[in-house]
């Protein structure tokens, strides 16, 4: 099931209806869980018409009975996700296991065996994070129609184009995984002692060459597959982005779960952001056994990690929990914190950094107007 099919449902959710007939039925399995969580999420999107008339994707004031900026954070969080899932759908096309819990794609071997450089399990982890993105933004669009809110939805900038590599789909992609600019800070600021990013404070990135070009995480092509040097950095850079793209996650569900008012949606956000934290110290370890290497055609450098220039405690790979750091004040004790979590600007600062990653190269305008709508929206709640 490509995610354009899950448009085609037209009946509307009935909470209490789903609730009784899973209860009755039995349904425990996790791939069945997944396949009612897209129906779902169908009948969510269906309900809210998904903005097929050509509305814009944020409509404020039509919140129903949730608080207006209670719907507004919850609507961010649904298009960061429907972003994530996109992402994640390509690395697993590519590199997760394939398989009905995760429809689309066939694999690439060799592409599968580099990221295996860095796990053995690297196929299964991806597959898993990939399914959770899914249910993530399908059950926060299903609970805004169930509250007279309207769900998001970003289907008309599905045009980017997929990677021609063997095993991936062609079809229209909201991210783009071929030139990144990745940010490797999160790998020294989770490591500091005596630093936090809420009091103003930088971090040296860990692979300075990733900040600093644009760089392919998926094969572009099956001439991407060699030589070997070239497939390794390719995969390496997927590591890294992981727990880029995860961490980014692990904060923002704590920043703004500062601003909800809603009991309930606060038990959303404290519930669906444990995970991510669970998904970012996952790869936050498998970046860490990325062997050092340079690629041939490029460049591009990946360092030991463990060896002078870097070592010491600030680049020691296996340290994969939060050192503990200044947190709130230095007047406080030092504290094992997740970091950021400054409310203030969360949104959009999720959005840039976003955008920085070039995630989005080869969107139109009106993708990034949306996108910063929700965002301000999100933050003014």
């Amino acid at each position: 099931m490509e995610l354009r099919v899950r448009r085609s449902c037209h009946s509307r959710i009935e909470k209490e209806e789903i609730v009784e007939t899973e209860q009755s039925q039995g349904l425990t399995t996790r791939r069945s869980f997944v396949v009612r969580g897209l129906v779902a999420g169908a009948a969510a999107i269906a309900a809210g018409q998904w903005f097929a008339d050509g509305s814009p994707a944020f409509a404020a004031g039509e919140s129903g009975s949730l608080p207006a900026g209670d719907a507004a954070i919850l609507r961010f969080l649904s298009a960061a996700e429907i972003l994530e899932t996109d992402l994640w759908q390509q690395y697993n096309e590519l590199g997760g296991i394939q398989d009905k819990e995760v429809p689309g794609g066939s694999g690439n071997p060799q592409y599968t065996k580099a990221l295996k450089v860095l796990d053995g399990d690297m196929d299964q982890y991806i597959h898993d994070n990939t399914e959770d993105e899914f249910t993530h933004f399908t059950f926060i669009n299903a609970y805004l129609v169930s509250r007279g809110a309207k769900p998001v939805n970003l289907d008309r900038f599905r045009t980017l184009p997929s990677s021609k590599a063997t095993g991936a789909q062609q079809i229209g992609r909201l991210t783009n995984l071929m030139k990144l600019t990745v940010d490797t800070s999160w790998f020294t600021r989770y490591r500091s002692r005596t630093k936090s990013p809420d009091l103003g404070h930088g971090f040296p990135q860990a692979i300075p060459g990733l900040s600093k070009g644009k760089f392919p995480a998926i094969p572009r092509s099956d001439a991407d597959l060699h030589p070997a040097k070239h497939l390794q950095a390719i995969a390496n850079t997927a590591g890294f982005h992981f727990a880029f793209i995860e961490q980014g996650g692990t904060s923002l569900y704590p920043s703004l779960a500062q601003r909800v008012t809603n009991p309930e949606v606060l038990r959303i956000l404290l519930s669906i952001g444990p995970t991510e934290t669970m998904h970012f110290q996952t790869w936050q370890d498998k970046a860490g056994n990325a062997p050092p290497l340079t690629d041939p055609t490029n460049g591009l450098v990946f360092p030991d990690l463990n060896k002078p220039p870097h070592g010491g405690e600030d680049f020691q790979t296996n340290l994969i929990m939060p050192e503990p750091t200044v947190f709130l004040s230095r007047k406080f004790p030092v504290c094992s914190i997740i970091r950021p979590t400054n409310t203030h600007g969360a949104a959009m600062g999720a959005l840039k950094a976003l955008t920085a990653d070039g995630l989005f190269i080869g969107q139109p305008p009106a993708f990034f107007a949306t996108l910063t709508q929700l965002a301000h929206a999100a933050d003014a709640a």
